[in-house]
């Protein structure tokens, strides 16, 4: 059964067409990751998916409260503690003129823990670095407890131990329970790591999309990205991408 269905997805922006006859299903309890060079529509794609941003034949099968939006540049209000931000993940969970229970207060420590955020509960946000900023987001994402997650380039702020910190958890997330995952990546290595598929946009289209083995290919990673790169494999398929460099 598919948790997100695209049928002939459209979206313009400005006047221009950003996301093009896109379609694309996502199954219950798969990741899917999006690649595609810069201006792909990647990230209007997700945001059209969670409701950001006017689309034509996008249906989405209740997601309204089903679903998480991690974006890759979330506004933040400067001056509200950690804490109270990943408790607003639970908004879906209270009435018009209700409060937060026990459940969501619970809920929010538990996502502030598993990203080791604790000693963070009380800072505000703007004293934060831009990759501790980017963890509690995904913490707030997290507390919502949703069955679908999208993430928008989850690990653009993050070091290299933070990076696998914050996708080994979403991968046990996904061990625990049924949640689909559909996330956007530049980083082809890290979406080799953890997508069971890759579909690749570029220039607003899909262009390909299957088992990474099929999609991570020198060829086709030349032919859309403009780059020259070696795909590195073991017995279970590529692991890593990587650029050749130009010597003379």
């Amino acid at each position: 059964m598919s948790a997100i269905a695209l049928r002939s997805v459209c979206v313009t922006l400005g006047g221009k067409e950003i996301v093009d006859d896109v379609g694309l299903e996502v199954g219950d309890g798969e990741w899917v990751t999006l690649i595609g060079p810069n201006g792909a529509g990647k990230s209007t794609l997700l945001r059209a998916i969670a409701g950001l941003v006017p689309y034509e034949h996008l249906h989405r099968r209740g997601v309204a409260r089903r679903l998480a939006f991690v974006p890759q540049s979330p506004l933040l209000p400067p001056d509200m503690q950690v804490r109270d931000y990943v408790l607003l993940g639970r908004t879906p969970y209270v009435g018009p003129f209700g409060s937060e229970s026990r459940r969501d207060v619970a809920a929010a420590r538990r996502a502030l823990e598993r990203l080791e955020l604790g000693p963070f509960a009380e800072r505000r946000l703007h004293t934060l670095s831009g990759g501790e900023q980017q963890r509690v987001v995904l913490a707030r994402a997290l507390a919502q407890e949703a069955p679908l997650l999208l993430l928008d380039e989850p690990t653009t702020a993050l070091d290299i131990g933070r990076q696998q910190q914050a996708l080994e958890l979403v991968a046990e997330l996904r061990e625990q329970g049924p949640l689909t995952v559909l996330s956007a990546m530049h980083e082809l290595t890290l979406a080799l790591q953890y997508a069971d598929r890759l579909a690749l946009l570029s220039g607003g289209r899909l262009v390909a999309e299957g088992a990474p083995a099929e999609i991570a290919t020198e060829s086709l990673l030349a032919e859309h990205y403009g780059a020259d790169v070696q795909v590195i494999e073991n017995g279970a398929g590529p692991v890593a991408v990587v650029p050749r460099r130009k010597r003379s």
